[in-house]
C-alpha cells in the first residue's frame, strides 16, 4: 500500500457526516500521516498546505470509511453452505458440524483474509468480528491494513479453540494484552447469544466490560423461537435476562434485535445500548424484519452489519444499507423514514459510536483518523447526480468504490489492493479455496 506522509485530496463532493446531511463542494481533505489535518475550501487548503501532493478526484464522493458492525469474517469459507434453511436448522445441521471439523487457526486466517479483501473492495474500513481464533483474524486484518474490532468469543460448549467459558475469556484477554498499542485493533467481549451462554458467564462478562471499558457484542432477539425458549427456560425474555446479568448498558451492541417489543426498545434506549442491524441475513434465514424505525425514533444507536458470508451471502455493506432503508420505509408505510443522510450516519458514525471509537473514526473531521472512501460517480448508471447522498444509498454499489484510505494508508487504489504483498497474499488464499471446499464436502 502506498504511504504518503501528506496528501491533499480534492473530490467533487465530501460527505463529512458530522454535521449530518452536509455535502461539501469545492473542498479538500488534507491528510498528514494517519490523521485528517484539515477540511476546507480547495484554494484555502493550497495556501495553508503549500507543496503537499494533490490527488484530484473529479466526479467522486468521499465519505468516512464504512463500518461493518457485525460479521464472522472467517465464515467466508462456508459461503453457500446450508442455504435456504431457517436459523436453528442451518446452525445445528450445517454450520456447527462443519466448524467442529474445520475450524482452526489456518481456516480462520484464510477465511478472514478472503472476507477482508471483499470488505475493503466494498469500502469497509472497520469490521466488528465474532469468531474463534481471533488472533488469526487479527493477523489477516494487519496483512491488509484494515481496522478490526475483535470479538473475544465466549460460547457454552467446547470447540477447537477453547473447552470452557473460562478458557475462552482467558485466551481472548491474553490476545488483547498482546495487541496493546496496535492502532488498528480494538476489542469487544463477545458472548455468542443468551441461548448459548449461561447466567454465570453473562455476569462475568458484564463485570469485565465495566472494568475494562469494552463493548459487549452479542446476538439477541434474532428469532421468535429464541424468545419462546427463553420464556420457557428462564421465565423472562432474552434481553431482560441480559439486563438481569448487568449487560444492558452503553457497552451493549445487540446484534439483530428483530423481535423486540416496546418494552425492549425502551430498555435499549434508556440504557444507551446500540443495535447492529443485519437485514439480508435476517431475510435469508426468515428470522424477520427488525423494527428499525421504532428503534431510531426511541433514540437507539443503530449501525449496520452484514453478518457472515454463510448467511448473507455477500459482505456488501452498501447493498445492506440500501435494503435496510427500503425495508424501513416499506414496513412503516412512510417514505421519509431513515433518509439517505441518516443511513450514511449509521454506516459510519453510528457504528463507530457503538464500538466506542467515535472520537477517532466515523466522520471526516480534523484530528480524526484518515479512514476515507472515494466513490466514483462518473459511471453512466450514476448520472445525473442531483443529490450525492441519495445517489450513494439508492443508486451506487460497491463496484463504484475507487479509492480507500485507512489511517492515511492508501489500501485500495483504482479499485485494486494498494500493495503487491496484499495482492500476492489474496492470490495464495484463493489458490487454497479448493482444498477447503473439498474438506467441507468430503467430511
Amino acid at each position: 500500500m502506498t504511504t504518503l506522509d501528506r496528501l491533499l485530496i480534492a473530490p467533487s463532493w465530501i460527505a463529512p457526516v458530522a454535521p449530518s446531511n452536509t455535502v461539501l463542494t469545492g473542498h479538500a481533505i488534507v491528510i498528514d500521516g494517519a490523521q485528517i489535518a484539515d477540511v476546507c475550501p480547495l484554494g484555502e487548503a493550497r495556501m495553508k498546505h503549500p507543496g503537499v501532493a494533490e490527488l484530484a478526484l473529479p466526479g467522486h464522493l468521499i465519505t468516512p470509511g464504512l463500518i461493518n458492525l457485525h460479521t464472522h469474517a472467517a465464515m467466508s469459507l462456508l459461503r453457500g453452505l446450508g442455504d435456504d434453511l431457517p436459523l436453528a436448522r442451518w446452525l445445528e445441521e450445517c454450520i456447527w458440524p462443519a466448524e467442529a471439523r474445520l475450524a482452526g487457526a489456518d481456516f480462520v486466517a484464510d477465511g478472514a483474509l478472503l472476507a477482508a479483501h471483499e470488505m475493503l473492495r466494498g469500502g469497509v474500513t472497520t469490521f466488528n468480528d465474532m469468531y474463534f481464533f481471533p488472533e488469526a483474524t487479527a493477523s489477516a486484518a494487519r496483512t491488509l491494513g484494515m481496522r478490526a474490532a475483535l470479538g473475544l468469543i465466549v460460547i457454552g460448549f467446547p470447540t477447537a479453540y477453547a473447552s470452557s467459558p473460562g478458557e475462552y475469556l482467558r485466551k481472548g484477554l491474553e490476545l488483547r494484552d498482546s495487541c496493546a498499542g496496535d492502532p488498528l485493533l480494538s476489542f469487544c467481549l463477545a458472548p455468542h447469544a443468551p441461548y448459548t451462554v449461561d447466567d454465570e458467564t453473562l455476569r462475568r462478562v458484564a463485570v469485565l466490560a465495566d472494568e475494562l471499558d469494552l463493548p459487549v457484542h452479542i446476538h439477541v432477539h434474532e428469532t421468535a423461537g429464541e424468545i419462546e425458549r427463553s420464556l420457557a427456560q428462564h421465565g423472562i425474555r432474552p434481553l431482560a435476562r441480559l439486563d438481569r446479568a448487568g449487560l444492558v448498558t452503553p457497552h451493549l451492541i445487540g446484534v439483530h434485535a428483530v423481535h423486540v417489543d416496546d418494552q425492549d426498545i425502551a430498555l435499549l434506549a434508556s440504557r444507551g445500548a446500540a443495535v447492529a442491524h443485519c437485514p439480508h441475513s435476517n431475510l435469508k434465514l426468515a428470522s424477520g424484519i427488525a423494527p428499525v424505525a421504532r428503534l431510531l425514533e426511541a433514540g437507539v444507536t443503530v449501525g449496520i452489519g452484514t453478518d457472515s458470508s454463510a448467511s448473507n451471502n455477500r459482505l456488501d455493506l452498501l447493498g445492506e444499507a440500501r435494503t435496510a432503508t427500503l425495508l424501513a420505509k416499506g414496513v412503516t408505510g412512510r417514505a421519509e423514514v431513515w433518509p439517505a443522510p441518516a443511513v450514511l450516519r449509521a454506516l459510519t458514525l453510528g457504528g463507530a459510536k457503538a464500538l466506542g471509537l467515535d472520537a477517532s473514526i466515523g466522520s471526516i473531521e480534523p484530528g480524526k483518523q484518515a479512514d476515507l472512501v472515494a466513490f466514483d460517480f462518473c459511471a453512466a448508471e450514476l448520472q445525473p447526480v442531483y443529490n450525492p447522498l441519495s445517489q450513494l444509498i439508492y443508486a451506487a454499489g460497491r463496484e463504484h468504490v475507487a479509492e480507500v484510505w485507512i489511517a492515511g494508508q492508501h489500501v485500495v487504489k483504482m479499485r485494486q489492493l494498494g500493495s503487491a504483498e496484499a495482492v500476492r497474499t489474496i492470490r495464495e488464499v484463493v489458490a487454497r479455496i479448493p482444498m477447503w471446499h473439498n474438506r467441507v464436502v468430503s467430511s
